[in-house]
């Protein structure tokens, strides 16, 4: 049995806590936030009576085989560190780390140790994004990726997030290199990096604010990102996040004889082959293909429905239980670590760029936290 404990009892610990239990022969033995009160009710509402406000106590208390790490970024690479010196694994929420010096120090301190560690990208992990890796395992592209596009978008509708967040000059998400982005974007920029080469050639980013963000006021916070991206092989990359385009989170990977788009949203994953057709049949041939792709998406996402597969954490249980696995069973861990590098530096570079003042005072900040323990809060 594989005991497993929380720190950071907000809102995205329910998740994981509704994950855990899908998962067999695992047993959450404690939960730990720097406010005991978040704790405490998180276990009302989860029947988990081993609640804390000090991260140390409950490692010595409940001796847990896996740590997940639910807290804001700020406060990853201690916490982090600290489960990882007691002989704990980690489970760690997006983003893995603020820059990815931290991400790589404590890739190298878990590998020391003979432990394991992830990041949360859990999207990687979806019922479409394991179809199009199939694919194109397959050979549907024809070979490897030419070009890929990855869009987020993310609603500004939600207020309880965004009013706190644009009212509060020192709240932790303004406190970031990236600012909103640095919070949302590794999702995204993730799925680029499993098909991208860690040699990097190019990344060219430009962000703005969206006239919705500016009538609300934080003048200082763009939320309109868009980056270019090439590797050392000559792949090249789009990636967009936007608050303004509403429901559109996709990836699409282009090959020299197909392209496969897996779209989170719909749960389908919709594939189109480079070939020509004579006369008028190119009127009439790709858009019935079309059609039965989306029919069969449909009739897909209809037996996972009633197979009790198509739910919105699922991604989630599965990055969760192949970690898992990869711990008891001595399997590999479900991200490369490569992966998880190469985000955090593509991210570096892209907050380099755009707020450029705020990565400097960053770098300076992060180095002195690193020399005294630092506290969490709850998100």
């Amino acid at each position: 049995m594989l005991k497993v404990a929380i720190v950071g009892c907000g809102k995205v610990a329910d998740q994981h806590v509704q994950a855990i239990g899908r998962i067999p022969d695992c047993v959450i033995v404690g939960l730990c936030d720097r406010e005991l009160l978040m704790a405490k009710q998180l276990g009302e509402r989860t029947d988990i009576t081993a609640c804390f406000s000090d991260l140390h106590e409950m490692l010595q208390m409940t001796k847990p085989d896996v740590v997940h790490i639910t807290t804001p970024p700020q406060s990853h690479f201690s916490l982090t560190r600290q489960c990882l010196e007691f002989g704990s694994h980690v489970y760690l929420e997006k983003p893995f780390t603020i820059t990815a010096s931290e991400a790589e120090s404590l890739i190298d301190l878990a590998e020391t140790r003979g432990l394991k560690i992830t990041a949360g990208h859990n999207y990687l992990f979806t019922l479409e994004m394991r179809e199009m890796r199939r694919l194109i395992n397959a050979g549907f592209l024809g070979g490897r990726p030419v070009h890929l596009e990855s869009y987020w978008s993310y609603d500004l509708g939600d207020r309880s997030y965004v009013a706190p967040m644009l009212g509060d000059r020192t709240h932790w998400v303004r406190q970031l290199p990236g600012q909103l982005f640095h919070n949302i974007i590794s999702h995204g920029i993730a799925k680029l990096a499993e098909f991208l080469d860690s040699e990097l050639t190019e990344i060219a980013a430009t962000a703005h604010q969206s006239e919705q963000l500016s009538s609300l006021g934080a003048q200082e916070v763009m939320d309109e990102l868009r980056v270019l991206i090439r590797d050392k092989n000559g792949t090249t990359a789009f990636f967009c996040f936007s608050t303004q385009v509403k429901g559109l989170n996709q990836l699409r990977i282009y090959g020299p004889a197909g392209s496969i788009t897996a779209d989170i949203i719909t749960g389908s994953v919709v594939r189109n082959t480079s070939r020509s057709y004579k006369s008028y049949l190119t009127y009439f041939v790709p858009p019935l293909r079309s059609a039965r792709e989306h029919l069969g998406n449909a009739r897909r996402n209809i037996t996972n429905f009633l197979r009790r597969r198509l739910y919105q954490d699922f991604g989630m249980k599965e990055l969760i239980e192949r970690f898992y696995d990869s711990i008891r069973l001595g399997k590999l861990v479900p991200i490369p670590y490569r992966e998880i590098i190469l985000t955090a530096k593509i991210m570096d570079e892209i907050f380099a760029q755009i707020y450029p003042a705020q990565a400097r005072g960053q770098k300076s900040e992060v180095s002195s936290q690193r020399r005294s323990p630092s506290n969490f809060v709850t998100v």
